[in-house]
Order: structure tokens, then sequence, then C-alpha cells
């Protein structure tokens, strides 16, 4: 007759379920950690549509980017690393994951939110190799490498537009776009962003691979900027 002994068993198993949890959690960590910054092969700027964010996300909204005083069209997004083929987050650096409130003051024409700076430079920026200063000078650098259509500035109604449309505004505000070198994205029916991709010189260069994520609806709405 065989007898089972609980206690002693769950004695032996307490220890061994500890060491997986703890090999497991482990593992989380080294994966994380094996993102090496400077690994990659060209910049996406993303300019995001501000007034279709703040109406997807509601009540959800970030107060400081969608309260109705503050008629923000384009904002940057972010500056991201990308490469040929998917593209590095979360990298490992010895700058603090903390922005200093001097670089989030500095930023607030083009990011107006606090939050959105903090967690563009924990997720896309630590894995440019550059310290803080550096890759938001940059990010500034590739904004203003970028003109905006005219037409974008005071959209006081909603409007219904082809992302082929938009596409093709930002390309004659930029003669020396290439095709391939930017996306419109969407979402609810709406347009959410305006992609852009920069060689390391942050020269416009052609990228597949975020060309084909373009918006797929035969029309998407623009709703207008807020406050006006």
């Amino acid at each position: 007759m065989s007898r089972s002994f609980p206690s002693l068993r769950s004695g032996l198993l307490r220890p061994l379920l500890l060491a997986c949890a703890v090999a497991i959690s482990g593992g989380a960590a080294e994966a994380r950690k094996a993102e090496q910054p400077g690994n990659f092969d060209f910049y996406v700027l993303a300019l995001s549509w501000s007034p279709s964010y703040c109406i997807s996300e509601g009540e959800r909204a970030n107060r400081q980017q969608c309260g109705t005083s503050r008629p923000y069209s384009f904002i940057v997004h972010g500056l991201w690393p990308q490469r040929e083929s998917g593209y590095p987050t979360y990298c490992a650096s010895r700058e603090p994951d903390r922005v200093p409130n001097r670089l989030v003051d500095d930023l607030r024409d083009l990011m107006p939110s606090a939050g959105l700076i903090g967690h563009q430079w924990r997720k896309h920026g630590s894995c440019t190799g550059a310290s803080q200063e550096e890759y938001f000078r940059l990010l500034r650098k590739a904004r203003e490498r970028v003109k905006v259509p005219k037409v974008f500035d005071s959209v006081d109604k909603p409007i219904m537009a082809t992302p082929e449309s938009i596409e093709e505004a930002f390309r004659k505000a930029n003669p020396q776009l290439p095709g391939d070198a930017i996306a419109v994205t969407c979402g609810k029916r709406m347009m959410r962003e305006v992609r852009i991709c920069l060689s390391e010189e942050l020269d416009f260069r052609s990228c597949r691979e975020v060309d084909r994520k373009d918006c797929r609806l035969d029309k998407v709405l623009l709703p207008p900027t807020r406050g006006r």
C-alpha cells in the first residue's frame, strides 16, 4: 500500500515552484535586457492628428493635450528607430528613465504631454544610443525637416479625405519625399497618423515595411481641431 505525505510533498514542491518562477522572471528580464541601443537602420517620424487621438481616447485622453483650450493639429508622437524588418524597444540605457522638467518644457510646442515625452524616451529614445538631450534635439530636427501642408493648419470643420490625397499633400509640400517613404494610418475610420521615414542623417528614404501598413480605407475623417 502506498501512502501520501502531504506535508512532505508540499515541502518539496514549494522550492521547486519558487525556482521555476525565478527562472521565468529572470528569462523575461534577460529578454528585455537583450535589446541593445544603436541597432537600427533608419528613423520613423510619427505625426499624430491630435483631434483623432482625443476623440478616440475619450475620457482616458491626456488633458494636457485634449483640453478645449488646446487646438492642436499635428503633434509629434515620436521619433522611432526602425529596422528594415521590425524595430527595437525599451533598450538598456545609462540615461535615467525620467525626462527632466527642463527638457519637457522645451518640447511642449511639439509634444504637449509630459507623459508622452517620457514614454517615447523609454520605449524608443533609449534604443537610439543617444543621450536624452541628443535624442530630443534630433527629434526637433526631424520635425523641422518635414513641412506639414498648410491645409492642415486650421481645420475648423470635419473633413473626409482619401489616404492617398493626404500623402499627396505631404509630397507636394516635400518634393524630395518618395511615395514609399510615407504612410497614413487610421483607426475608427479617422486618420490617426502620418509616418515619414528618415535616414540617420534625416534625409527622406524609402521604407517598404512602414509603407505596407498604410490605411486601406477609401476615405478617412479628419476631426476639426479643438477650441475652434
